[in-house]
Order: structure tokens, then sequence, then C-alpha cells
């Protein structure tokens, strides 16, 4: 597959429009979720998607209802794509009984299923065969679901990887496996832990399509994805995407990046998906103002979920005995 195959999957201005919104709400969400984290109201850590929202709205968007999602810890955007609500996504992160998981979960483990967000998990690598799973149960009802699982670059190299493409191969699986190789596994570069220049290559070992895409070009991957979703849907088994992106800020909010060097980190900043995405709206005959109205209505959104999420209570404490399995 080629990026060419993003004209089948062609989005209208009116779509595209509304992917952009959804982008910029996940990129304020992210910048609240840091100055939350700084004024000590997010407890534990915090790994921020700034940066790869293109892979991550232009992937879900791909998807219909009844699909399933699976992702990392660095999840929050990935989840709001699928629609969870900004307010309860926000309180689930503070710790508030309004939160998606009423607040047991935390950053890393945010979970919607009435949109399809399966989790985000917090050890590397450990939902490949969760997803592997899920697919295999859209097989077996035979619903026509699909499973789409994002992972990052450093997951590739371990087992679990490897031995869920290898099912998912062997059983011809609905599912979409996205890698976000954003450059870094934690603070190595990808390059120094792995000996082939293209993820995606992997695929071949597996008996499935693999693509590299341009994570950063919303259109692009909405593209290649919905192709990888088309052909899960016919039967046609699972296929890897490798999407190239960038987390704007380090590993988490412990983080300050400082082995990244200045002038990489510049030049991923020059191509923002955000930025990206205006401009080919622009080309597209869009004007500035109603681009600049839908940043606002984003904007707004953010604020008032925000409120919302803060007024929430803290759980209760008895409430840490519900939902236990013994």
């Amino acid at each position: 597959m080629t990026t060419s195959q993003a004209e089948t999957y062609a989005l209208s201005t009116e779509r595209l429009l509304e992917l952009l919104q959804r982008m910029v709400e996940i990129r304020l969400f992210e910048e609240e979720i840091q100055r939350l984290f700084t004024q000590n109201l997010v407890r534990g850590s915090t790994h921020l998607c700034n940066g790869q929202e293109a892979t991550e709205v232009g992937a879900c968007a791909a998807l219909r209802e009844g699909d399933s999602m699976l992702c990392t810890y660095r999840g929050h955007g990935a989840v709001l794509a699928m629609g969870a609500p900004l307010d309860r996504t926000f309180a689930e992160i503070l710790g508030r009984v309004d939160g998606l998981c009423r607040g047991k979960g935390g950053s890393m483990h945010l979970t919607d299923v009435s949109v399809g967000a399966y989790g985000s998990f917090a050890i590397v690598g450990a939902h490949l065969p969760i997803a592997t799973g899920f697919a295999l149960a859209a097989k077996q009802a035979g619903d026509g679901a699909v499973c789409l699982c994002f992972f990052g670059d450093g997951s590739t190299n371990i087992g679990a990887f490897h031995e869920a493409l290898n099912l998912a191969g062997i059983w011809r699986l609905p599912l979409v496996f996205v890698c976000e190789n954003n450059v870094y596994g934690e603070y190595s570069h990808w390059s120094s832990t792995t000996p082939i220049e293209e993820l995606a290559s992997r695929a071949a070992s597996y008996g499935m399509p693999g693509v590299r895409v341009d994570g950063n070009d919303l259109a692009a991957v909405h593209g290649v994805v919905g192709e990888a979703v088309a052909r899960a849907r016919e039967g046609e088994g699972a296929t890897l995407v490798e999407a190239l992106t960038y987390r704007h800020k380090g590993h988490s909010r412990t983080d300050p990046g400082h082995y990244r060097p200045r002038e990489e980190v510049d030049a991923w900043l020059a191509r923002d998906p955000l930025d990206l995405c205006a401009a080919a709206l622009l080309e597209r005959g869009v004007e500035q103002a109603e681009l600049d109205a839908r940043r606002e209505a984003a904007a707004l959104g953010v604020a008032e979920a925000l409120e919302r999420a803060l007024a929430s209570a803290a759980p209760d404490p008895a409430a840490r005995l519900e939902h236990v399995w013994a």
C-alpha cells in the first residue's frame, strides 16, 4: 500500500474542519493537563501526545460504531479521538468521581467502552495480545467489527508485538496495528535499538501488508488506515501501519527532553500537524476566519469541560473496594 490510497478515502472539507477542531481540542487538553500537573492536581505521571494528534485523529476517524480501539499510556488523544467526552476525561485524570473510570484509572488507564475505547495500557506492548483477542472475538461473532491498536516504536522489539502479529497473520484477524513512531522509545532514538530502517517492513514476516505513512498528515493517515480497515472488514486480515510522527514534549512530565538535538526538535515543530491541516484547508479555499472560529470553539469547549471536571468531587474512600475481583 502507498499513501496515494488517501485519495480513495478523501475527506470532505467539512469533515476535515471537524477533525481539525478535534485535533485542536486534544492539543489544548494536553496543555491544560501539563498546567494541572504543575499545580499538583494530577497524581502520578502523565505522558502527553502533543504533536501526534494527526495520527490518532486520522486513524480513529476511519472506524465506525461497534469497532474497538486500544492504546498506550500516551493515550489521552486516542481516547478523545474516539469520542470520549472532554469533561469526564479531565475528571478521570484529576482523580474525580465523574471521571471515565470514576477517578480510579487516572492518566494511564483511560477507558470509555461507550465509544469503543477499551483502555490505555501502562505496560509497554501489553495491549497488543489483548487487541488480538478483540479481533478474534469480532471474527467469531461475524459482525464486521475491526480493532485498531496503537503502540510506540519501542513496542516493536518485544515479544508481545511479534506474538500478536503472528497470531493476527495466522488467523487473518480484522485488526489494524498502528505504530506511532515518534522517533524515541522513552529516551532512546529508535535507530539505536532497532536494526532495520522501516518498522513497517516487519509486517512481511507475518504475511500482512506493511505501510509507512506521514503521521503528521491527517488525510494521509486517514487514507492508509481507511484502506486497512476496509481490508479487515472484508476478511483479508490485519495490516501494520507505521506512522512517522514526533512528540513535542519529553517522554513524561519529569523529562525535559534534553537528549534530543535542537535542530531535530525545530524541524519537527515546523511540521506541526495542526498547522499542516490548517494549510490544507486554506488551499481548499476555506477562509482564515473559519479556522479561527473552529479554534475558538475548541478552546471554549475545553475550558468549559475543565470547569465541570474541577467541580467534580473526589471518590468516596469506600469506593476503593468496588469492582474488585477476588
